[in-house]
């Protein structure tokens, strides 16, 4: 039998892939299709391809199709379902060979990844239980409760060397082990689901894709440590994953994998969804807890850790979703099996959301180990336009900017910190040559001003004084000492700040300046911005590249740009307001910064 499965993400619901789904059901209600009917629809999480949504695909036969369109439901019916055609338009370009591809399994950007956790997403119904059983789900679980003892897992858990998935890199098992080793009755396991990290959205796919695989993982991890209760904290601003995660909770109590004997053992859990309010320290552990409690989410001095000491004062173990979604694989497939992937130190796979100016942006999982290479430029495609590659940012707000010279760096947890940068929680923005890296300093650091708890001293203030030098520099008021004055500020900020958003918060601007200071003394001392961005150090010009095609003074919101067809515009500083709009526009490369 014939399925129609179309994406249910963000992504693809924003492009409007609810109305393709009721537009199919409508169309094939009405026609007789031979193994098709209205249940041939199904609804399917994130694959991945966001940047091609809302996506369909048609099984047998991994027929891809992207971009799709209620008007294109009818030819997809008459042309495709009935008489087996494929619709060349309508399928993936490949940005290199500009061919058509018509399976999805021949795209790179699918066939050079390696699907771990993301194994169910874009397969199964994310609003039924019924489809996660049948692939696979739960199965787990049943092994944990009937084969192993709770000791036997944690072991398992620290051979495999599962390493959390969320930035800090710590071993799973040695967090399990250590808070089930504690002498209590109370004990609780909290999922982090709050993704504060700009152009990440790795556990939203997730948690909206395969809700069940990290409920799974959760009731696992309760077992054997040893709680009865567990949060997943959501950031509020993901209200389909709520929504998704909710409905699964609902329906596992009622095939009894959560509740009270949870099948028939004597082991009972339950969870509780908590939503975050939107703040970005509340990714951290400690600050995490105490939003769960109820109380205003700051972090807590570190000398107290959480295993022992957390959510309600009680031993906690808090990992994120992905981890969590990762637990089952391993308990299925052994922990020999789960290190054959990956490095020696980072084994398995990670999950990342692949955004800013590649060619293929949406959610990857590749093995730890793989190069920034093979991301941007295989499964990536490039950069568009077929610009010059100049930075990847990796690591959220806290990450670090490593350069082309770094492209053949494999991707884990300790390399990237090695190279001045962190894992973070999967987030990787790809930038060009018409990025400037001081003014990729300064959004980061007003991200991080902004976000900033205020408890300790050292974040608050010192953070929001290198901003104001940032934003001095990027005026053209910099001056010599500048670059030495931030780099002493942000040794402080790192040892005295309380928590890791204050430690790895200069990470941004320290990065840059390793790889990028000829662009700071730039600023400084010539009060040129290379990139054309900094409003204050550039202005721009019309070189003789310029054919006349008069886009650029169309474009111009204030008419800035005169000259006739097909001959040499030229540009009036008076009224030129620096939008760049004329620069970003031209595509003959016939407006340069001055």
């Amino acid at each position: 039998k014939r399925t129609i499965l179309v994406c249910i993400g963000t992504g693809c619901v924003a492009n409007g892939s609810l109305p393709l789904i009721e537009a199919l059901q409508k169309e094939i209600k009405s026609r007789k299709i031979k193994d098709v009917d209205v249940q041939s629809v199904k609804k399917i999480g994130c694959q991945g391809f966001c940047a091609m949504g809302p996506v369909l695909v048609i099984q047998p036969g991994d027929i891809f199709y992207c971009q799709v369109k209620k008007t294109h439901i009818k030819s997809i019916i008459e042309k495709t379902l009935l008489n087996g055609e494929i619709i060349p338009e309508l399928l993936y370009e490949d940005p290199v060979s500009g061919k058509r591809i018509e399976k999805f399994t021949d795209i790179d950007f699918y066939r050079k990844q390696m699907k771990m956790v993301l194994r169910n997403n874009g397969v199964v119904n994310p609003e039924s239980i019924d489809d996660s059983i049948a692939h696979g789900g739960y199965a787990a679980l049943v092994k944990a409760l009937f084969e192993l003892k709770p000791g036997e897992i944690i072991e398992e858990i620290k051979k495999s060397g599962l390493r959390g998935k969320g930035g800090a890199g710590f071993p799973a098992g040695r967090k399990w082990e250590t808070c089930a080793r504690v002498k209590t009755d109370v004990r609780y396991v909290l999922a982090n689901g709050d993704e504060g990290d700009p152009g990440a959205f790795m556990d939203r796919a997730i948690m909206e894709g395969d809700p069940h695989s990290v409920i799974e993982g959760i009731i696992i991890g309760a077992y054997a440590v040893g709680s009865n209760q567990g949060y997943i904290y959501v950031r509020e601003e993901y209200p389909l994953a709520v929504q998704y995660l909710g409905l699964a909770i609902e329906q596992a109590r009622e095939r009894g994998f959560l509740g009270q004997h949870i099948m028939g053992t004597d082991f009972s859990f339950d969870i509780k969804i908590s939503r975050g309010g939107g703040a970005f320290v509340c990714g951290e552990s400690t600050a995490l807890m105490k939003s769960v409690a109820g109380e205003v989410g700051e972090p807590r001095a570190k000398y107290t850790r959480s295993v022992v000491k957390g959510l309600f004062d009680q031993p906690t173990v808090l990992n994120n979703v992905e981890t969590w979604a990762t637990v089952p694989i391993i308990i299925n497939n052994g922990y020999k099996w789960f290190r054959g992937f990956g490095t020696e130190k980072s084994p398995g796979t990670k999950a990342f959301s692949l955004v800013g100016k590649v060619k293929n942006v949406g959610i990857i999982e590749i093995p730890m180990g793989t190069t920034l290479r093979e991301i941007i430029f295989d499964i990536g495609g490039g950069i568009p336009n077929e610009r010059k590659f100049k930075a990847v940012q990796t690591g959220g707000p806290s990450g670090g900017c490593l350069p082309e010279s770094m492209l053949d760096l494999p991707v884990d947890f300790d390399t990237l910190t090695e190279a001045g940068s962190m894992m973070g929680s999967g987030g990787m923005i790809v930038m060009d040559d018409r990025t400037c890296m001081v003014d990729v300093a300064k959004y980061f650091l007003n991200f991080l001003v902004d976000e900033s708890c205020g408890k300790c001293v050292p974040c608050r203030e010192g953070l929001f004084q290198i901003h104001n030098m940032l934003e001095n520099i990027a005026a053209g008021n910099g001056k010599k000492g500048d670059i030495e004055t931030i780099e002493n500020l942000s040794d402080a900020i790192v040892k005295g700040s309380l928590c890791a958003l204050g430690k790895s918060g200069p990470n941004p601007v320290l990065s840059t300046l390793q790889y990028f200071r000829d662009e700071w003394v730039e600023h400084i001392e010539q009060k040129k911005c290379r990139a054309g961005v900094c409003k204050g150090l550039i202005r721009y010009e019309i070189n003789d590249k310029c054919n006349g095609c008069t886009l650029c003074a169309l474009i111009c919101p204030t008419q800035a740009i005169t000259g006739e067809k097909k001959k040499l515009h030229v540009i009036d500083q008076a009224l030129c307001t620096k939008c760049g709009a004329c620069y970003t526009t031209c595509q003959y490369d016939a407006i340069e910064v001055i």
